[in-house]
């Protein structure tokens, strides 16, 4: 008589519990490394949008904002104008906030400025990346809940205030180096953590 192996459920971060919107990111988006500019700027720009709300709220939501926001393609968002200030106040299907919405166009105008001086968004954001060697040496959920800021976060946020991007705080900053792989914040004995140690070992980081 043979008896049949019961699939293991994986083990994830905590954060993530049983619902399957959040189980499908954290298994095949968070943490891995990025180096696509448009990824990098929806995610900017949604992380401003998450500001006093839940990640899955946004999560939930991407497909709209991304209809909503010309799939945040840069220079199309650049070219928004209060005409589409007004019609995305009308979308229910996105977060109908004046000031998040102003500040994505604002950005993506700030993110062409920047394009003018650095090879790309991911050339820029990657110089940010912290050392391997300043990081804990265990990621245990104790350890992650205390983690939502770092000095490079800071620094990242210091910068892009500077050149006049707006919902770019340091949380938020930590936030998207969690999201963008430039940290990998999977704690120790998920399942998913070493998956992403190899996609960051295969990654070419960009220049």
């Amino acid at each position: 008589m043979t008896t049949k192996s019961v699939p293991q459920t994986p083990v994830r971060c905590g954060w993530c519990g049983d619902l399957e919107d959040y189980c499908h990111y954290h298994d095949n988006e968070w943490g891995f490394p990025v180096d696509d500019d448009r990824r990098l700027f929806e995610k900017l720009c949604l992380e401003g949008f998450q500001a006093g709300l839940s990640w899955l709220t946004i999560l939930r939501k991407r497909e709209a904002f991304r209809k909503a926001f010309a799939n945040f393609e840069i220079d199309k968002v650049a070219r928004f104008t209060e005409r589409d200030v007004e019609r995305l106040l009308g979308d229910a299907g996105i977060v109908r906030h004046r000031g998040k919405i102003e500040a994505a166009i604002h950005n993506a105008r700030c993110a062409q400025e920047l394009l003018k001086t650095e090879p790309s968004l991911a050339a820029y954001f990657w110089k940010f990346e912290p050392d391997p060697k300043s990081r804990p040496k265990t990621l245990t959920p104790d350890v992650l809940r205390t983690m939502a800021i770092s000095p490079e976060s800071t620094a990242l946020s210091k910068d892009l205030k500077k050149r006049g991007w707006k919902f770019v705080g340091p949380t938020t900053m930590y936030a998207l180096m969690q999201a963008m792989g430039l940290v990998n914040d999977h704690m120790d004995g998920c399942s998913t953590r070493s998956a992403v140690l190899r996609a960051r070992q295969a990654f070419k980081v960009p220049r």
